[in-house]
């Protein structure tokens, strides 16, 4: 049985603390709304938007049939319509076998509803469910911050995090740019980006010198945000790169090229530690190192920090661990309050409060190339990398870029 879409099994996020006091976010309090109980949420034009559990919650068709009018006073963004009188062409009004011409609009009639994008329309609900207020926008940094998302381990939310943090950020007033360096080419999934053979990639960008600004496409419905795809050209990338010249700088020079000024650049790595993850780690200020609640996410986390201080010693002396988010979180188990327990103890601060929840809508929404943010803003995933992607950005401005 599932409440609002979202699994009773899985933890709030509102429960947990939460460190992020800037903009109001407490729990319980009114920067973090609460989901709806009818599951519909109001936009700017009036119209209503609603999604059942387990459904994909497409926006309703502005132009099906009207309902059968009730009785009593219109419900929240339903328009009162005052009835019309039969003309003579039509019949009497008693029989109800004819309708005025005017009364239904035919579905293929264009609405002023159709002028956006379906994506952008999402966008907006989004900032509406998560920022009802608008109050909240997410402080810019002074100087583009590069953060490369790695974890030589697989499935523990290093695309999914990428691509919720980068929607969430975009979505409040900041310019985004992920990379997506991975060949399985999730994050141009999740971005509804194109990434199939033949597109221009980032590929080209490590391989033959093409500019990044070249490369580099806008996200649908989301104008402050850009994705570098990934085709499966990447996967022979690994052993073209032994022989190129400053190998492990390809990735830094062409995001260092790009004549635009992000305010974040996002670098989904491979779950590997080959030449692709060596030229991230290069490229980035700050590594974000996702970590699932299991015993195995712990194994492997000595090699990588291993790595990373290679890279710092050898190639780029300015990388920084700085953020470490543990997400797949289940409360139902001692060993996910174990595995918490001994990550913050070891990372201490760089350890974000937020806590990423075991969330059915979180991997639903790839399916439908979106994000969580859009694609079911109100559920507990999306509410759990809005903090997150808050607590980044508020930390980063604390602390002169670095969270």
């Amino acid at each position: 049985m599932h409440e609002y879409g979202v699994s009773r099994e899985t933890e709030s996020p509102l429960d947990r603390p939460s460190a992020v006091s800037a903009g109001g976010l407490h729990a319980g309090g009114q920067g973090v709304p609460q989901p709806r109980p009818s599951g519909y949420y109001p936009t700017a034009s009036g119209a209503t938007y609603g999604y059942g559990a387990g459904t994909p919650h497409q926006p309703e068709d502005p132009h099906a049939p009207a309902p059968a009018p009730r009785s009593g006073p219109p419900a929240v963004g339903q328009v009162s319509v005052a009835p019309t009188s039969a003309s003579p062409a039509s019949g009497s009004a008693s029989s109800g076998a004819s309708v005025e011409p005017d009364e239904h609009v035919s579905r293929e009639t264009p609405g002023r509803i159709e002028d956006d994008p379906p994506l952008a329309m999402e966008a907006l609900r989004a900032v509406q469910i998560l920022n009802p207020s608008g109050e909240i926008m997410m402080p810019r940094p002074d100087h583009s911050r590069v953060i490369c998302v790695a974890n030589q381990k697989g499935g523990v939310g290093k695309t999914t995090t990428t691509v919720n943090l980068a929607v969430a950020l975009a979505l409040h007033g900041n310019r985004v740019l992920v990379v997506d360096l991975d060949p399985q080419g999730n994050a141009s999934t999740g971005l509804s980006v194109p990434h199939h053979a033949g597109v221009p990639d980032v590929y080209d960008c490590l391989i033959d010198n093409v500019p990044l600004a070249e490369v580099a496409q806008g996200v649908e419905g989301i104008p402050n945000l850009f994705c570098v795809p990934a085709t499966i050209d990447l996967a022979g990338a690994e052993i073209e790169l032994v022989s190129v010249v400053a190998r492990e700088s390809r990735l830094a020079r062409a995001i260092a090229g790009h004549p635009e000024k992000f305010d974040y650049v996002f670098i989904d790595c491979p779950p590997s530690l080959g030449l692709l993850t060596v030229n991230a780690l290069c490229a980035a200020q700050e590594v974000l190192i996702p970590i699932q609640c299991e015993y195995y996410a712990l194994e492997g986390l000595n090699q990588l920090i291993n790595n990373i201080n290679l890279v710092r010693q050898h190639l780029n002396p300015t990388l920084d661990v700085s953020t470490i988010l543990l997400t797949m979180y289940d409360r139902r188990t001692r060993l996910a309050d174990a595995v918490e327990q001994d990550v913050r103890n070891h990372f201490g601060t760089k350890v974000l409060n937020a806590v990423i929840p075991r969330n059915v809508r979180v991997s639903e929404a790839p399916s439908y190339g979106q994000s969580v943010m859009t694609y079911d803003p109100g559920s507990r995933g999306a509410t759990s990398y809005f903090e997150a992607a808050l607590e980044i950005a508020v930390r980063g401005v604390n602390t002169g870029g670095t969270a």
